[in-house]
């Protein structure tokens, strides 16, 4: 792609980190066998829009459909979906649910006690609902949120707005609950006990955080403190444990990464495609202008993360699937060489997807 506009002006030292981190995102190089690979690599996938976690696998993979991120869900249980990291749902490989729950669940309950006393849900309703939750999936679960609210309003709890998601969230943060098998278009709740099993020896916090600076590293590296910390949701001193108890590497840039990523710093930007609502790439670190640049509309007013187009290591369009087809809605002209990779790229997405 010939450089334009935004592109232009970025740093070959910025893009050399870009590339690096492309690389590290499983986006340039060999691509991932499997869904578990890529959640993996990743550790955390944002998953709120579960479309969104299913192509983030797709710009990472080849050969997948979204029935393999389903079927991981449902019939393997190698993948869950919980509240983690930053207080939103996450993708995440089952092995890893044990240590990073309750490393990155803690912090989140002030939060959500507040959130149920604005949503008029008081300790003690909270508590009711939590225990008919829990006895609704022991007795007929796996059961889904509309199915759940229909148990929980009836034992006289307020389930209206945002209620019975901070309900559902509260049992998440205990352990008690987490998104498991796929239900036509919903994904199912499940009990933790029944679902997964008898959990593993558990980890001490310290050789926790160090996992989780490495895990982030192999995923994400370069990457600093801060990076880390936004990410995880964790304190700077926190981060800093990790990382020192990581094995990583300080960089001359101020960035650090693990013996085993040095490689990378040959790494080739990668090649014009689709990502997917939430894409990882924008929500690794504390900053995400080296990716959207001028381009703040890629992340509307609420909070959500639209698809976009990646080329030049730089985002350049966003798109969506109207009328069976995907639609780009690019920042500027495209040349015909990026025009004709992503067209290409969008048809991989409707394979993907199955529409």
């Amino acid at each position: 792609m010939s450089p334009s506009g935004p592109q232009a002006a970025a740093r070959p030292g910025e893009l050399t980190v870009t590339a690096e981190r492309c690389a590290a995102q499983l986006l340039g190089g060999d691509p991932a066998g499997s869904a578990e690979e890529v959640a993996g690599r990743l550790l955390a996938i944002q998953a709120q829009d579960l479309r969104g976690a299913r192509l983030t696998v797709r710009a990472r993979s080849a050969g997948l459909s979204a029935a393999d991120v389903d079927s991981g869900l449902t019939q393997r249980r190698s993948l869950i979906v919980t509240w983690l990291n930053r207080g939103t749902l996450h993708l995440v490989c089952t092995e890893d649910y044990w240590w990073l729950h309750p490393l990155t669940t803690p912090q989140l309950r002030t939060g959500n006690s507040r959130r149920l006393a604005q949503e008029g849900v008081p300790p003690e309703d909270a508590e009711r609902a939590v225990a008919t939750v829990q006895a609704a999936l022991a007795a007929d679960g796996p059961l889904t949120r509309s199915q759940l609210r229909e148990r929980v309003a009836a034992a006289g709890v307020r389930t209206e707005a945002q209620a019975m998601v901070h309900i559902l969230m509260l049992a998440s943060i205990r352990g008690l609950i987490v998104r498991g098998q796929v239900t036509g278009r919903e994904q199912a709740f499940v009990l933790v006990r029944d679902w997964l099993g008898p959990p593993p020896a558990a980890m001490s916090r310290e050789a926790a955080l160090g996992e989780l600076a490495r895990r982030y590293l192999a995923g994400h590296a370069p990457a600093a403190d801060r990076d880390l910390a936004r990410w995880a949701a964790i304190g700077l001193r926190d981060a800093r444990l990790g990382l020192a108890r990581s094995g990583a590497i300080p960089r001359a840039d101020g960035l650090a990464e693990l013996p085993a990523n040095r490689p990378r710093a040959a790494a080739a930007l990668p090649p014009p495609m689709l990502c997917g609502a939430f894409d990882p790439l924008l929500l690794g670190w504390a900053s995400r202008a080296p990716i959207v640049g001028p381009h703040q509309q890629i992340v509307t007013v609420n909070g959500l993360f639209r698809p976009f187009a990646l080329a030049g290591g730089r985002a350049i369009a966003t798109w969506n699937i109207a009328g069976g087809h995907v639609v780009l809605a690019p920042f500027a002209p495209l040349d015909a060489q990026t025009q004709a990779a992503l067209t290409t790229d969008a048809a991989d997405v409707m394979r993907f997807l199955g529409e």
